[in-house]
């Protein structure tokens, strides 16, 4: 029978975590959080609170990921805490939306910016129609990339790792380049200085559909709710870095490499996206920023330096970025499915390896499942839906923590949270705090967040599964 090889390094695990959170995000949310706060202090101020929260759910996860060095990761967690029932619902969300609505949202930005160069793949090349559902060629494509990425890494984990770390680089040094040429092109322009000279004064910007807009200050809880509103942003580009968990079937010294390959990934990425940022308000004036075309943010500050060649080199690195992105992200799922089978949870044969020792099986069924998501056209709906559904799992699992402090106090524990139980208990009050604010500010996309999750509460009354009680800390 084939066991899992464990070959994963900590380079291999930090590339990990870092070429999964760093898409197409960084390039285009910043226009949209500009536009909810109007000052490019309280907008930085949103992007290190995103990363300070990522680094103290990643801190957390250390521990439990230490504790519990196997292949499914989260879910792993969440079972031993709580039991089967949220365990299935965080794997149900995973597999729906929160990882194949990502799969696809990524691979259609690569289609996209693959379009830059060849027109005939773009969006409006529309190969088949049958009224109900019109397929693009720019839909073709993103299926046909997430088909390649998932036969590469049906091979082994060996092709999957190499291509994750050779892509995080590449992509890692372009933005560092862009970051260095960005602040170079724009020195002594006055640019930077300019953008922060309104200070903490804060303003939301409405665009109309005629491409006017209208502003009005923020001050007090509309402030405050501004500033949740435009966080989105950022958390979805910090997002997936607790991908590195699932493998932990295969990383090597996991007590040690995961730990530290969810706080050097988080951290660096963190730092990265800052610089990034700073390179946009040296650059671009606030306004272009807010009015840049469909939020290409990264392209308008690539033209500044590049001249017309801009947009071509940015649509490049974008689609550097969204290939790794879509690697790491689909050679992490597939491992959860494989925990959720061997509980009787998912689909049996996505709980055996194949003879490269990966779970080749569960790979399919989630490529599947991404490239319809792809035709539905519905996959930007589906992430806005879960978002908020992504952080209550987070807030879940790290109340894990305390819960399995207090029922299993004995248990090895070769790396402990630092900062127990201050930092952990913080990152829940402000990702709840999150929480409360969306549901106030956007209940539509909360609502069907929690919606999706308790449709899973229903699969799971219906799906038969093993003998074993369902009790928190059962481990099957």
């Amino acid at each position: 029978m084939a066991e899992f090889k464990r070959s994963v390094t900590l380079l291999d695990a930090v590339m990990l975590v870092a070429g999964s959170m760093i898409g197409s995000g960084i390039f285009i949310v910043s226009a949209d959080m500009l536009r909810q706060l109007g000052s490019p202090s309280w907008m930085m101020l949103a992007w290190v609170a995103a990363g300070v929260m990522t680094i103290l759910a990643a801190l957390s996860y250390g521990e439990l990921a230490a504790m519990m060095p196997k292949a499914g990761g989260q879910y792993v967690y969440i079972q031993r805490a709580f039991g089967k029932l949220p365990a299935f619902l965080y794997g149900w969300t995973v597999f729906t939306v929160i990882q194949t609505g990502l799969i696809a949202a990524v691979a259609v930005a690569f289609a996209k910016y693959t379009a830059v160069f060849v027109p005939s793949l773009g969006a409006g090349n529309v190969l088949l129609d049958l009224g109900f559902l019109e397929v693009n060629a720019s839909q073709v494509l993103a299926i046909a990339s997430i088909v390649v990425l998932t036969a590469f890494n049906a091979r082994g984990v060996e092709n999957g790792k190499t291509l994750q770390t050779v892509f995080t680089l590449a992509k890692i040094i372009a933005v560092m380049g862009l970051v260095v040429l960005g602040l170079w092109v724009a020195s002594g322009s006055g640019v930077l200085e300019r953008n922060f000279s309104a200070g903490w004064q804060a303003t939301h910007l409405d665009i109309a559909k005629d491409g006017t807009g209208s502003t009005y200050p923020l001050a007090g809880l509309a402030l405050l709710s501004a500033f949740g509103v435009a966080m989105v942003g950022s958390l979805f580009s910090s997002d997936a870095w607790n991908n590195v968990t699932f493998i932990a079937g295969e990383v090597e010294r996991p007590q040690r490499n995961i730990p530290l390959g969810l706080v050097l990934g988080t951290a660096l990425v963190s730092v990265l996206y800052l610089l990034a940022n700073t390179a946009y308000l040296a650059l671009l004036p606030v306004s272009e920023i807010q009015h840049a075309t469909e939020d290409r943010v990264g392209a308008a500050a690539a033209e500044v330096i590049f001249g017309n060649k801009g947009a071509m080199i940015m649509a490049g690195l974008i689609m550097v970025s969204t290939f790794g992105c879509n690697n790491g992200i689909i050679l992490s799922g597939a491992r959860l499915y494989y925990a959720m089978a061997n509980d009787g949870l998912f689909f049996r044969r996505a709980g055996t390896l194949n003879k490269a020792a990966v779970p080749g099986f569960a790979l399919w069924v989630q490529c599947i499942w991404a490239s319809l998501l792809c035709l539905s056209g519905r996959y930007g709906d589906l992430l806005d839906y879960t978002m908020f559904a992504s952080l209550l799992f987070y807030i879940v699992t790290i109340s894990g923590l305390f819960v399995l402090r207090v029922k299993e106090p004995a248990a090895e524990r070769p790396y402990r949270a630092w900062g127990y139980p201050v930092l952990p208990a913080l990152y829940i009050l402000g990702a709840a705090a999150f929480c409360l604010n969306l549901l106030w500010s956007k209940p539509l996309y909360a609502g069907m967040g929690l919606g999706i999750v308790a449709l899973g509460g229903l699969v799971y009354a219906f799906t038969p599964r093993k003998g074993q009680p369902d009790a928190a800390g059962s481990c099957d």
